[in-house]
Parts: C-alpha cells; sequence; structure tokens
C-alpha cells in the first residue's frame, strides 16, 4: 500500500513537472509577480500539481463494510485560490478609482506654440498619409513580382513607422508562410524586408545583408518570442516592432512593461530591448538612454490612453463619472508625423462632454514618450474626413485618418482619398477652424495650391500673405530633350548633368516659355528653379545658356 501510494506521488511530481515545463515552452509568461498573466500561470502549475494527486480524499470508514467518504481537499482549494485573489484583489486596489491623480500623473504634458513648432513648408515631405491597409496593398503589389519569394514567404501584417534619412518610411519584414515552408527554409533565414514610402506612395524589396533567423513566424527555438523570453524570463514584453537603422541593419524593438501604480494599475514602458535577429544577441537600455535611431518605444494606442488618464483623471475619480469639469479626452486615432530625427503620433484632443469639434491636439513622441499640447481649437478629425469625402462623393472615396500642417500659418488637416481598393487617388487639405474649406488635388503640391486659393478667396489670409517658393540656381549639362502633354498642357522635360555627374530632371510648361524650344543636348544651361514634391524632378523658373569656360 506504501509502494502504491509512493508511486502515485511521484507520477504527479512527473506529471506536474511535464506540464509546467511544456504549457511555460508554449505559453511564455513572465515570470514576474507584477504580471497578471505570472499568477494565472501560476495557478495553472498548482492545478498541474494537485490535481494528480487528488482534489478529493476519501476518509476511512467509520464502520467495518461501510465505505469512507469522500472530501474535497481544503488545502489545494486555498492554494490554488491564492493566485486568483492576489490577481482580484491587485486589480480593485490598483483600479482608478482609488489611484485617480496617480494615473494623472504618469505623464506631463507640455503647452507648446503650433506655429513655432510646426513651421510651413512649400511641399509636405514628414508626414505619413498611408494607413496600414494601403501600405499592404503597395507592398504585396512590389512583393509579387519576385515568385521565388512570394513562394516561401509572406509579409508581415505590421507595418512600421520609421524615420528613415529624415524621411517617413512605412517597414515590414517577411515571415515564412507556415510549418513547412519554415522546415523549407530555416537554414536559409527571412532574407528581406518591403520598404514604403507612404509620401510618394512607392514601395521597394530589399534584400538583408544577413537574413533573419529569428522571427515571429519561425518555431521552436527560432521562434522570436521564445528566444526574447529564454533571454529575459522576468520582463513584461509589450509591442514588439521590426525596424532597420540608418545603416539598413534590421532589429526588433521590444518594449519592456511595468505597471506604475500599485501592483498591476498603469502599465507604462520601463525599458527597451534592442534585439538582433540575425544572430539573436540583444541589449536592454532605460527608454531615456536609447539610441536616437530608434523610432518606436511608445505605441501610438499607449500614447493615446496615458493622455486620456491625464485628461479625465487630474480632477479625481469621481470628477470623471459625474462631473466631467475640465476632463478631455483624445479622438478614436491617431496619425504620424517627423520632426527633426523622431516620429511623433498626432491626434486631437476634445472635451468628454462635446465631442463634434476638437479643443486642440497633442504630438507625441514615440522614442521619449514626451508630449506636446497645442491650443487649436477647430473640427475634429472625422469631421474633417467627411468634408474631404463630400468634396468628391461622386467617386465613392474614403478618406484616411489626417495629420496636421501649418499652411499660411493657419492649422490645416491633410489626408489621402482612397478607391474601394485601398489605393490613394486623390490628396484633401481641410481647414480647421473652417472646415467647409476644402481643396483636393491629384499630388499634395496640386492640392495645396488649390488649398491657399481657397484661403485667399474665403479671406482667411491675405494674397500677400501666400508663400513664394525658394528658387535656387544650378550650370548644367543638358543631356536629352522630351516633350510630354501632361493635363492638356505640353511639358518639355530636360534631363541635365550637375557637375558632380549627379543627374536630374527640369521642367516646364511650353506656354509659360516657348523659348524652351531652342534648348538642345550637349549644351550648358544656368537654371534657376523651385524644388518640386518629386526629388529627381524640378520646376525651371528661368534658364540662359552659358559658354563652358564659364563652369569649368
Amino acid at each position: 500500500m506504501l509502494m502504491k501510494k509512493t508511486t502515485r506521488i511521484v507520477l504527479s511530481i512527473l506529471i506536474g513537472t511535464a506540464l509546467t515545463l511544456g504549457s511555460y515552452y508554449v505559453i511564455l509568461p513572465p515570470l514576474h509577480l507584477q504580471s497578471t498573466g505570472f499568477w494565472m500561470y501560476l495557478m495553472a502549475v498548482i492545478a498541474f500539481y494537485g490535481v494528480p494527486l487528488g482534489v478529493v480524499t476519501k476518509t476511512p470508514p467509520r464502520r467495518k463494510g461501510q465505505s469512507g467518504e469522500l472530501k474535497l481537499n481544503k488545502i489545494f482549494l486555498i492554494v490554488l485560490a491564492i493566485p486568483l485573489a492576489v490577481v482580484l484583489i491587485g486589480h480593485i486596489v490598483s483600479s482608478t478609482f482609488f489611484n485617480a491623480q496617480s494615473y494623472a500623473s504618469v505623464i506631463e504634458v507640455t503647452e507648446a506654440d503650433f506655429a513655432t513648432d510646426m513651421p510651413e513648408t512649400n511641399k509636405v515631405t514628414n508626414i505619413s498619409l498611408m494607413d496600414t491597409s494601403s501600405a499592404i496593398i503597395i507592398g504585396n503589389r512590389a512583393l509579387g513580382s519576385l515568385s521565388d519569394v512570394v513562394s516561401q514567404y509572406e509579409l508581415s501584417g505590421d507595418y512600421n513607422q520609421i524615420n528613415y534619412h529624415g524621411t517617413p518610411k512605412k517597414v515590414s519584414n517577411l515571415e515564412y508562410v507556415d510549418l513547412f515552408r519554415w522546415i523549407n527554409n530555416s537554414g536559409a533565414g527571412v532574407p528581406g524586408y518591403v520598404m514604403v514610402d507612404p509620401v510618394t506612395n512607392e514601395a521597394e524589396y530589399i534584400k538583408f545583408a544577413k537574413p533573419l533567423k529569428y522571427v515571429d513566424s519561425a518555431y521552436f527555438e527560432e521562434d522570436l518570442m521564445r528566444k526574447l523570453r529564454f533571454s529575459y524570463p522576468t520582463k513584461i514584453f509589450g509591442n514588439v516592432n521590426f525596424e532597420i537603422d540608418e545603416d539598413g541593419n534590421p532589429w526588433f524593438i521590444v518594449s519592456c512593461m511595468k505597471p506604475k501604480v500599485s501592483l498591476f494599475g498603469a502599465t507604462d514602458v520601463s525599458e527597451v530591448i534592442i534585439f538582433n535577429p540575425c544572430d539573436g544577441s540583444s541589449e536592454i537600455y532605460a527608454v531615456a538612454d536609447t539610441p536616437a535611431w530608434v523610432d518606436n518605444v511608445f505605441d501610438g494606442y499607449l500614447a493615446s490612453q496615458k493622455y486620456d488618464w491625464y485628461g479625465t483623471l487630474s480632477g479625481g475619480f469621481w470628477n470623471s463619472v459625474i462631473g466631467n469639469k475640465d476632463c478631455k479626452r483624445t479622438t478614436d486615432d491617431f496619425g504620424y508625423i517627423v520632426i527633426e530625427d523622431d516620429v511623433w503620433y498626432y491626434t486631437g484632443v476634445t472635451s468628454v462632454t462635446a465631442d463634434e469639434s476638437n479643443i486642440g491636439f497633442i504630438i507625441t513622441n514615440a522614442r521619449t514618450g514626451e508630449y506636446k499640447y497645442y491650443a487649436v481649437v477647430g473640427a475634429e478629425e472625422y469631421s474633417a474626413m467627411n468634408a474631404a469625402q463630400g468634396e468628391v462623393q461622386e467617386k465613392g472615396y474614403v478618406a484616411s485618418f489626417p495629420s496636421l500642417i501649418n499652411v499660411a500659418g493657419r492649422p490645416t488637416y491633410i489626408m489621402v482619398l482612397k478607391d474601394s481598393g485601398g489605393l490613394v487617388k486623390l490628396y484633401a487639405l481641410v481647414d480647421v477652424q473652417k472646415f467647409s474649406v476644402v481643396a483636393t488635388g491629384e499630388t499634395q503640391t496640386e492640392a495645396k495650391e488649390a488649398y491657399l486659393e481657397l484661403l485667399v478667396k474665403e479671406n482667411l489670409v491675405a494674397p500677400e500673405e501666400k508663400p513664394e517658393a525658394e528658387t535656387k540656381c544650378e550650370t548644367v549639362y543638358v543631356t536629352d530633350v522630351r516633350l510630354a502633354t501632361v493635363a492638356g498642357e505640353t511639358v518639355v522635360y530636360i534631363n541635365a548633368n550637375h557637375r558632380d555627374g549627379k543627374g536630374m530632371i527640369y521642367k516646364c510648361g511650353l506656354a509659360q516659355d516657348e523659348s524652351l524650344m531652342l534648348i538642345r543636348p550637349a549644351q550648358f544651361l544656368e537654371i534657376t528653379y523651385t524644388e518640386t514634391e518629386h526629388e529627381a524632378i524640378r520646376e525651371i523658373v528661368s534658364w540662359v545658356e552659358v559658354e563652358v569656360e564659364e563652369i569649368e
């Protein structure tokens, strides 16, 4: 009998250990007391060991011939209830009901001046106007022509916003299609990624110098999250974002979370892991020490949630429920903007009691978590989106969530209008303070010019306030001259080389300057020009032929 009982205990321990280790390998919970997942896992471990030993015990019979009574194992139930009690009580004492001011104090918000922080530019190159759904369409198109790649891999559904050499980009790494593709290709690894330009709506596939070994779609020891968990067993992981640095090297940026209020409340980013998916090496940084090239530490949803704590709970919990005095919150979505070397989230701020207009907007630094508030009163984003859609309602286009720019000193929403297939068809600008002023165009430049004309017409901007494009001068060597018809107008395109050998295209409407017909290849010209939205194309203001000796 003793041997039987001992065997049962040994078997129970072996079964419990196997289930504990197996479930840890699959679930990968953080071994951290401030993680709800840890306590739920602990509860499961108690069950793994306790159930085989017997949840129900049998008491000895009182009389001969009678069977013993079945009783629940109270010790087991008490031990099992401890993790559940910690979770329930922990969430109660960590709630906003008891800690409103602590939640509101998680962030500090600086009031800033819109015109100072967002000076007007002649063209929009720092705004990401493309949402993820459009990026997926363009990215898949770039990948579709690579038959050897598309048959084995697929693009990750996450297109992460980064600042790459001063311009906004969206990047998405390849992933294995399924288990069998991983078996066939795990030795070769993941070969590349797609970079999408959200300003020009173009995408390109880029091959890694060294393939990725650790990705989300890999299995067993090559699984990204398993590698991270075994390297950092106590960390509470948040978002994991694929990025590339300024040299084109791939990384995964992992946000490590930690509750700031009581046991489970106000979870925020505390550290950042920079993980090399090629060799599995990594480094962990405090948020303040994160390298400048990293863009995604805080995500936009967390940024909005933290501002909502600040905006609604600063006056206390009951004020957020009943009085709503001075309570404000963010709108339902957010956009992106690149300022200097960082990606920032943009979203409007509206009063809790009246959500038809914005009382201002905030931008949040995606790397540092810094907040800036701008007191710009006007239409909220969805009203502006509806106004833009109404301008071309016969086409059935859908507006993307807008971002904010400065046009002639006026806060202005800028967005794209997409067709039913998700492709960008038009750009739209809407005045924040007077959202009936709407202009559209096939390019950002065309839309902005139309918008400026409307501002003047509506007496919102004086004619002399319309900014003039900056002119520059360059001496070039003409290699080719071509004519093309654009929107019913004949345009002259001049291919030319600079003295450094760099090629450039200069253009001008023939109706503006008929003397352009005199230009021939092999001539040296001094051209005065303005920039266009295309980096390699410039608009001719004036030109003059020069002798070769003048540029030697």
